[in-house]
């Protein structure tokens, strides 16, 4: 996990320089688009690594992620951004203790700030390596026990002393590419907070995410 974290960061850095080999930055379409904003729909996959038995190992879960972004061009003479905005993303993961399987929501809203470089191929066309961090707030999810039979089924709270704190942040990599308005992108979160009560277990969050939509 730490040798693709560096390889990702490393790339990101070095596009820049083989840019100069590419289509040329072009200084008047800087100056039209020196601010955009874009609308995200899109899926994410995710996992829930722990110290704990019970939530490590566990099967991964598949969610909704849905936002909107804002960027500014942090300088006229070269095509790099700072992109930020807010997003609804469904987390989660699922497991069993004893052999009885349960399953946790964990559904955020995240607030990335990230670096963003637009190497152009053509005026329409572009690759877009991005690094940076997000903050996530937990605003809903359920664990479902389903114990050994229907009498034994109960629902609690995600976000609750007894399982999951609300808090959560990390680290994203990731590239889009974009082609006239329409935008796509792939990208991984590395979470870094302990989302878990235990002051002897800790439990990070980690999530691949495949997003689609328009800039403006």
């Amino acid at each position: 996990m730490k040798k693709m974290l560096l390889s990702a960061i490393a790339a990101a850095v070095a596009l820049p320089s083989l840019a100069q080999g590419g289509y040329p930055f072009n200084p008047t379409y800087a100056e039209d688009h020196n601010i955009y904003y874009g609308l995200r729909l899109g899926w994410a996959l995710a996992t829930v690594n722990s110290d704990d038995d019970v939530l490590d190992g566990g099967s991964a879960r598949s969610g909704l992620n849905i936002g909107a972004v804002i960027g500014f061009q942090l300088a006229p003479a070269a095509p790099v951004y700072l992109e930020t905005g807010l997003s609804y993303t469904e987390k989660g993961g699922e497991g069993r203790v004893d052999g009885n399987k349960f399953t946790y929501d964990l559904n955020y809203i995240e607030l990335p700030i990230l670096a963003k470089y637009k190497y152009y191929f053509t005026e329409d066309f572009s690759l877009q390596p991005f690094v940076g961090g997000y903050l996530a707030l937990g605003v809903g999810g359920k664990v479902k026990d389903y114990g050994t039979s229907k009498d034994d089924r109960a629902v609690y709270s995600s976000f609750s002393d007894e399982f999951f704190q609300r808090f959560d942040g990390g680290l994203r990599i990731g590239c889009g590419a974009e082609y006239q308005m329409i935008y796509g992108e792939l990208g991984y979160d590395f979470g870094l907070a302990n989302i878990c009560h235990s002051d002897f277990d800790t439990s990070r969050t980690g999530c691949f995410y495949l997003n689609f939509g328009v800039n403006f």
